[in-house]
């Protein structure tokens, strides 16, 4: 279980203060799959870093009840200066897995060749979420954490991740970010919206879309 209590997410720019999300209150359950929709600077990303833990909150309680996935995504995750083989064996060593065995699940399933031995700095946005990919999946968490990922790599890589992803929302807890409706209705089960500050959640991925698409056209 993941609970939000009162969360509030503010960031202070300059002379400028940017709210995110005022008094959110919600709760996801161990084995629910959920796809989160809302427009670009919504807050979605900062919504998942949240429920990460990899930001905290201004105010209010995050409870975890369940591991987490850190976001796997376009955002890199990893020591920069490092190659993508040392990144996966400092990973290994904190979540007290095996590094070769890690390395060799990273290394057939991220597809990166040669460059798993070279800095990540090196690396295309495609690439390290591959990588980012690659090293979540080797890990048993009980929650998953995507951000717009599955179309990264070749078509190989693409069926991999699709089944990859398909064990994990039957076997675990899936929350997607997408902005593509039909990859949220092929992973998850219930939707939400991230819009004003909040998010609601709903019964369908069809009816968030929706409410979304209708909040767009609002907004245009």
């Amino acid at each position: 279980m993941i609970e939000f209590h009162n969360v509030s997410k503010n960031y202070h720019i300059r002379k400028f203060e940017k709210h995110v999300f005022t008094n959110l209150n919600f709760r996801i359950e161990q084995g629910e799959s959920i796809g989160i929709c809302g427009a670009n600077g919504a807050g979605k990303s900062t919504l998942m870093r949240l429920i990460a833990g990899v930001e905290q909150p201004s105010s209010g309680t995050i409870t975890r009840n369940m591991t987490t996935s850190w976001p796997i995504g376009y955002s890199s995750c990893f020591q920069s200066s490092l190659t993508g083989a040392d990144n996966a064996r400092f990973i290994a060593r904190i979540y007290n897995r095996d590094e070769d065995e890690l390395l060799d699940y990273v290394d057939d399933f991220a597809q990166l060749g040669p460059y798993l031995y070279q800095p990540v700095h090196t690396y295309s946005a495609g690439m390290q979420a591959r990588l980012a990919f690659g090293v979540s999946l080797a890990i048993d968490f009980q929650c998953y954490l995507v951000d717009e990922v599955t179309g990264a790599g070749d078509e190989r890589f693409r069926i991999r991740s699709e089944e990859a992803l398909l064990h994990r929302r039957d076997t675990a807890t899936l929350i997607m970010i997408s902005h593509d409706p039909g990859t949220l209705r092929q992973y998850c089960r219930r939707g939400a919206v991230v819009y004003g500050g909040t998010i609601v959640f709903y019964d369908s991925i069809d009816e968030a879309s929706e409410v979304h698409h209708r909040l767009q056209l609002r907004a245009a």
